[in-house]
């Protein structure tokens, strides 16, 4: 009870001596602020980056495997020219592991058409990416339908003229409705719209259903040739719930090989890619930006460290004789040395607790201008009240210890 009180009186003396001196203290508070505002900026600037980014990868499926003719993340070390004579999947690939496979619980053919123009009467949309995919694309994909529905069985067996499109596109062929059953143009041929996307906008990837027309893969074969390297085809297969990816992809690995009727000493002519690649990919980059992120803002809180401590000296200086006046009324050596280590943390929390609602604002200013959410964790919250807190320490610690053994005689009789 008697530390407390002391504490509670030390506490009471470090914020009377702040009040007294506002502008000193204000400019104080800079250097800190600015540390604390530039570590938790940087912190919170790169989760934002990273949860959006895996937002967009968390789209490809964390139990998914994409059989194509490249690799998503290369090591640099295998021959470009051997990645060119590789063959694109084809669709005796895609129906020898639908046969074959025990892990897959739902595979997919698809292929992509970019910048197609889709016209219904007057209106036209340009850029648009046609995707044509057999039956179990659902299965393969998250499909978050707005309206209408996905392919029947049938409709997909029998290449029917039928579609799905994005949102954009509903909102600029068809003004206040979704178009639902009516006919658009796609590459020469008409469909019917049998169901319209989700808004989903674009995100860091790219990724969106937004601006798709999404058509059964028969119907394509009429038009194009499908296995084409031109439309990137590729099988995506999901595995089953409950089986770890990497059984999946080693069953696709070994599949493949045979379909291929690759001999033991012949490498892959095929790529596995999966989601994984590019998390931990991602993961390597966020290690360099948070560190040289973190360096930066270390610099500039020791810089404003050094300030408190300066600070922190000038204030002993001055107030040398009323320390000689309480130690000759019986005042204990960390009584002294309390009351100057808490005045510098108290400048350093004040500081950090600024920094810290500089970037709360900036992100509520920017979540609220900008089409992306900008999050500010409890945990760079936690990082940078510890941060200041321990500058205040270090900082203060030597002044605060000189202070306490000041001899009393001497400190009364200084001016």
């Amino acid at each position: 009870m008697i530390f407390l009180k002391l504490f509670k009186e030390s506490f009471l003396f470090a914020l009377d001596a702040l009040r007294q001196n506002r502008l000193r203290t204000l400019l104080s508070l800079l250097g800190v602020t600015i540390g604390i505002f530039t570590i938790i900026a940087v912190y919170s600037g790169v989760d934002t980056l990273r949860d959006n980014l895996q937002k967009s990868v968390n789209k490809l499926g964390s139990n998914s495997v994409y059989v194509e003719k490249w690799p998503w993340v290369s090591d640099g070390e295998y021959p470009w020219w051997k990645f060119m004579q590789r063959p694109v999947p084809k669709l005796r690939d895609f129906n020898e592991l639908r046969q074959r496979s025990q892990t897959t619980g739902g595979i997919s053919y698809e292929i992509g058409i970019d910048a197609r123009t889709i016209k219904y009467g007057s209106n036209t949309v340009d850029g648009a990416e046609v995707n044509a995919v057999t039956h179990e694309h659902d299965k393969t994909w998250n499909v978050d339908l707005q309206d209408g529905r996905y392919f029947t069985e049938l409709e997909s067996q029998n290449g029917a003229p039928v579609g799905i499109i994005g949102n954009d596109i509903a909102e600029n062929l068809f003004p206040g409705g979704t178009g639902l059953g009516k006919k658009i143009k796609v590459m020469g041929r008409y469909i019917s719209i049998i169901g319209v996307f989700a808004k989903e906008g674009t995100d860091m990837l790219g990724i969106s259903a937004d601006k798709q027309v999404l058509i059964p893969l028969n119907f394509a074969r009429n038009i194009i040739d499908v296995q084409a390297e031109r439309y990137r085809p590729s099988i995506i297969v999901r595995g089953k719930d409950g089986i770890p990816v990497e059984e999946v992809k080693g069953e696709m690995r070994g599949l493949m090989r045979s379909i291929h009727s690759l001999r033991p000493n012949q490498d892959d002519n095929f790529a596995l890619n999966e989601s994984t690649m590019l998390t931990a990919q991602l993961d390597q980059v966020f290690v360099i930006i948070n560190l040289a992120g973190g360096i930066i803002g270390i610099f500039s809180v020791l810089v404003g460290g050094f300030g408190i401590a300066n600070i922190m000296f000038v204030s002993v200086k001055e107030r040398t004789n009323i320390i000689g006046i309480q130690k000759s009324l019986g005042a204990k050596n960390y009584f002294i040395l309390l009351q100057f280590l808490i005045e510098s943390i108290l400048l350093c929390l004040m500081g950090g607790l600024i920094g810290l609602a500089v970037v709360y604002g900036g992100t509520l200013l920017l979540n609220a201008l900008a089409d992306v959410e900008v999050v500010l964790y409890m945990k760079n919250v936690v990082k940078g009240i510890s941060i200041s807190v321990g500058i205040g320490i270090v900082s203060g610690i030597i002044p605060a210890w000189s202070a306490s053994k000041l001899d009393p005689v001497e400190a009364i009789r200084s001016n």
